[in-house]
């Protein structure tokens, strides 16, 4: 056996899997699994006491006299053993309850937990390749198997009791019964170990194949990339793909399931050996008049019982083995992602910034040290400025207002809002005083009234005229009115009666969500890129009418829209190589004045072809 496959390095696994289970019950149902311990514990009492009731019943049975004396003599007992197997079957009977309270809970409160750390930790955690794919597993494996050891936690509490009272009636009956229950089992749980170190071994592996099984299976049956795939006539490779995977897989778990039925057959063979050992030693134990025939039936009975629970406990603790790998994802997830978090802080970001500041900022994502996003960018927006970003795909526009919004940290330099350092202020705060329509907004898979309302969600409208005033100003209201449930329609075709929206529809959803926000900074990134003419032109009417009272940062590759700018900054690989108005950067004959020719011959040629 390989090393680190050994009894403690599985005991370390199923202790691994135990504990995250154990702290998630505490929360999500303390009374349930309370009622399980109790039960549990009260039926293992129940087992040893019934087992020494029946050697009481059996002894009476084997007494001298006449078979209606002997029964008359047992009934008493007879009938107090039929009240404590009765007692013993409630006792299930409320376990069995309480586990049908405990697993649904256990998924809930773990699969919050995972979403609430999700949404806490820093936005750049989710350009970390290694935190992302940690993310995954810990949602798609770790919660799912943690419903699945609750459930083997308390087959295993129910089985591990079960044999502990059969061992405390052996014991109680004659001190050399434990032992030869020890060498009756000894050979099943060597057999389920072997087992249980089998999977173990090969759980890596079985994990690897299977989500490249996964990946392929999602892509051939995912709606959003059904129309790239038949465009592209790949569908020969997507099924070969999974094919190769899934081949893979199945001759690992048949290699694996051919050593472990070898396994099983070896131990059924030692386990017979063993229970044929027993009976001898009892027979010998019998004849040699240490124990008489009732306890010796009874001893029978115990060791029978004890063998069954064995089974279920080993093959219980073999399910935590398994399910421990998975569940290991989940716990090093919120264990690592407790270190992402911001620190809190009692700096409130100011109500309206007056100004705010740029000092030398650099910024790096997550694993690409070597390649700056952005260098050395120092900048000053004045309160009610209209500022604008221009530069080609890739120059750090995008990066540049995420910074400025706070929702990354610079990696050097610094950026204040009135002389606050971005980094003291409390991300609530900072937030709260910032409007963000990106290129490619969330897709709300909910009604057309609260994708608008999402922008602010705990906002007070309850006569629905800034929902309705917000609508308007995007062009989204003509969208809402041609649906067929008006505000009230589901937005996702994954639902009965669900619609759904084009591109540019959606784009107006995402603008009026943007104005219902209503926040003092408001950030636009290419928020009119789907959009047609007409429907550009009402948004960047209503962008201009909301600019009067608010600081307006627009990110934009059409320079004819932002020739009003009061500053425009001109991005090239990470830095700021231009700035001015629109008629300074034109005298100045440089990289801007270069694209907005180039762009206006351009729009003028669509116009003549038109």
């Amino acid at each position: 056996m390989p090393a680190g496959h050994g009894l403690w390095a599985l005991a370390r696994r199923v202790s691994m899997a135990v504990h995250p289970v154990l702290s998630v019950l505490r929360r999500a149902a303390p009374r349930s699994a309370l009622v399980v311990v109790v039960s549990q514990l009260l039926a293992g009492a129940a087992t040893a006491w019934g087992l020494l009731l029946t050697t009481q019943v059996l002894g009476q049975l084997f007494a001298e006299g006449s078979a209606p004396e002997r029964l008359q003599a047992a009934l008493p007992a007879l009938l107090l053993l039929g009240g404590v197997q009765l007692a013993r079957m409630g006792l299930e009977t409320a376990t069995s309850v309480a586990r049908a309270n405990l697993v649904p809970r256990v998924f809930r409160v773990a699969e919050e937990e995972l979403f609430r750390t999700s949404l806490q930790v820093e936005l750049s955690s989710f350009d970390d390749p290694g935190f992302y794919d940690q993310l995954h597993r810990a949602r798609d494996r770790g919660v799912l198997h943690m419903e699945g050891a609750t459930t083997c936690l308390v087959d295993a509490f129910r089985a591990a009791f079960s044999v502990g009272g059969a061992a405390l009636a052996l014991l109680w009956l004659h001190p050399l019964l434990l032992p030869l229950l020890v060498v009756a089992l000894l050979p099943e749980g060597w057999a389920a170990l072997h087992a249980a170190r089998l999977q173990y071994a090969g759980m890596p592996t079985t994990i690897s194949l299977t989500r490249q099984v996964h990946m392929m299976a999602e892509l051939a049956t995912q709606r959003e990339s059904a129309p790239e795939i038949r465009t592209n006539q790949a569908q020969d490779y997507v099924l070969s793909e999974y094919r190769r995977s899934a081949m893979a897989l199945q001759d690992h778990l048949v290699r694996m399931g051919v050593a472990e039925a070898r396994a099983g057959a070896v131990g059924r063979l030692l386990s017979s050996i063993g229970l044929v050992a027993t009976f001898v030693a009892l027979a010998g134990m019998l004849h040699a008049e240490w124990l008489d025939l009732a306890i010796v039936g009874t001893a029978v009975i115990a060791v029978r019982g004890a063998s069954t629970a064995l089974t279920q406990l080993m093959q219980m603790a073999h399910g935590l083995f398994e399910k421990g790998l998975y569940i290991s994802d989940y716990r090093e997830f919120l264990e690592q992602s407790s270190r992402r978090v911001r620190p809190a802080t009692g700096v409130k970001a100011p109500e309206n910034p007056g100004r705010i500041e740029l000092h030398g900022v650099g910024f790096h994502y997550p694993g690409q040290e070597g390649r700056q996003a952005l260098r050395d960018v120092s900048l000053t927006i004045e309160a009610g400025q209209s500022i604008a970003l221009v530069g080609e795909n890739g120059s750090g526009k995008t990066t540049l207002a995420k910074l400025i919004a706070g929702l990354y940290p610079p990696t050097s330099g610094r950026i204040t809002w009135d002389g606050v350092d971005l980094r003291d202020m409390a991300p609530d705060s900072l937030a709260d005083r910032v409007v963000m329509v990106l290129q490619d907004p969330i897709r709300w898979p909910r009604s057309a009234r609260d994708n608008v309302r999402l922008g602010r969600h705990q906002r007070e409208d309850p006569d629905s005229r800034v929902l309705l005033q917000s609508a308007e100003q995007a062009r989204a209201l003509e969208v809402i009115e041609c649906l067929p449930q008006g505000w009230e329609t589901l937005l996702s075709r994954q639902f009965r009666g669900g619609q759904d929206l084009s591109g540019g529809q959606w784009q107006r959803l995402a603008v009026a969500r943007g104005l219902y926000r209503d926040a003092p900074l408001v950030i636009w990134d290419e928020p009119t890129a789907p959009l047609d003419a007409r429907a550009e032109h009402a948004v960047y009417e209503s962008l201009r009418q909301l600019a009067r009272a608010r600081t307006v940062l627009l990110i934009t590759h059409r320079l004819a829209s932002v020739r009003n700018a009061d500053r425009i900054y001109f991005l090239e690989r990470g830095a700021v190589v231009e700035q001015g108005r629109h008629d300074e950067l034109m005298a100045l004959d440089g990289r801007y004045a270069e694209l907005y020719r180039l762009q206006t011959k351009l729009h003028g040629l669509e116009d003549d072809t038109s």
